[in-house]
């Protein structure tokens, strides 16, 4: 029996009401189910008002469910980008958006900050031909965030018409968006929810409906099954537009359902405890430090550090105790540590992981 806690920063460890759920859905045969059937239609719109209520997600937003939040980068040029896109880049995900855009052969600009730092809101000026402002709150690969009253200022940045994204991947429940501000957030299950990996969650406002409209009015083709006029046909009736992750969709209801019982609140208050926690041993540890030097740019969720021992090593000595940690993205696999502090990993288990961390390496 595995009774390794995973401090990974996605896949990580499942929310504590998993099993229980996963047990249910297994004696109900939800993986067998008709992703087309009244009993599915059920989980769907259940998930759904989880996550408006969580969120506190205003009507005029529609949720979405896909197979990855890469795909939901594919969906949301084809969709929503004619022409051209603009891009903060300071890490190895929102480059990849950045990327993704060019393939698809739209015109791309960015704004780039070096790995692992945020960005001077106040320098950063926003082309008046992007229709779409990628903006990346929580950088999954090099712990850097951008705070919501920083992605509050793109409004008045972009034009008028521009959509504005926003990459929650490895960060909501966390952050409390002013979704007033922007106009599509998205995100995956396998990090802050606590579930198996293979569910993506978009959430788009009329805005970005409207210019899929638009754009398929015009002659220009956004895609097939995925447009987002289908996957809006479809979630009115609570369905998908092709068989789906039946039961993560389940999943996430029932974790939903929990986590509103807890309360966001509490969730948030209960992020930033622990990341303070973690933060401070990190400040004074003579073998890691925080990557990311500016406080006001640090994760919650995501917390990268510095390590003069190899990621190997060190989750070879945390093994012993049940423990692993991420190692570093990409070049910094061995010369970072990244520690998830996400709402599944409780107090307890992070005073625990900080403590045999001081214990191991000082």
């Amino acid at each position: 029996m595995n009774t390794k806690v995973y401090f990974t920063p996605g896949p990580s460890e499942l929310y504590p009401t998993v099993p229980v759920h996963m047990h249910t859905a297994m004696e109900d045969k939800i993986g067998s189910i008709s992703h087309r059937s009244k009993q599915f239609q059920e989980i769907y719109a259940k998930a759904e008002s989880g996550l408006r209520e969580l969120l506190q997600l205003p009507d005029e937003y529609e949720v979405f469910f896909v197979a990855s939040a890469t795909e939901i980068w594919e969906r949301a040029i084809q969709n929503n980008v004619q022409r051209e896109s603009f891009h903060l880049v300071n890490g190895s995900f929102s480059k990849r958006f950045y990327e993704t855009a060019a393939e698809l052969g739209r015109e791309t600009r960015q704004h780039e900050a070096p790995f692992g730092q945020g960005f001077d809101v106040q320098r950063i000026s926003v082309p008046s031909s992007a229709e779409l402002i990628a903006l990346i709150q929580n950088e999954t690969s090099s712990g850097a965030c951008m705070p919501v009253d920083e992605i509050n200022q793109f409004r008045e940045k972009a034009a008028a018409d521009a959509l504005i994204y926003v990459d929650a991947v490895s960060s909501l429940p966390y952050p409390a968006f002013d979704f007033a501000k922007v106009d599509s957030v998205y995100f995956s299950v396998q990090k802050c929810f606590g579930l198996p990996a293979g569910l993506g969650v978009w959430l788009v406002n009329d805005r970005c409906m409207a210019k899929a409209r638009s754009m398929q009015e015009s002659g220009t083709s956004i895609g097939s099954y995925h447009t987002l006029p289908a996957l809006l046909e479809k979630a009115l009736a609570s369905q998908t537009v092709e068989t789906p992750n039946v039961l993560n969709i389940y999943l996430l209801g029932k974790v939903l359902e929990d986590m509103n019982r807890k309360g966001v609140e509490t969730i948030r208050s209960e992020t930033e405890a622990k990341a303070t926690q973690i933060y401070t041993y990190l400040e004074r540890s003579a073998v890691f430090s925080p990557a990311v030097e500016n406080p006001k740019h640090r994760s919650k969720t995501t917390i990268v550090a510095n390590s003069t021992i190899s990621s190997a090593e060190v989750n070879k000595q945390l093994a012993a105790f049940d423990m692993q940690v991420g190692s570093g993205y990409g070049k910094y696999k061995e010369a970072q540590i990244r520690i998830a502090n996400f709402p599944t990993h409780s107090p307890e288990q992070v005073e625990k992981l900080v403590s045999k961390l001081e214990e191991l390496f000082g």
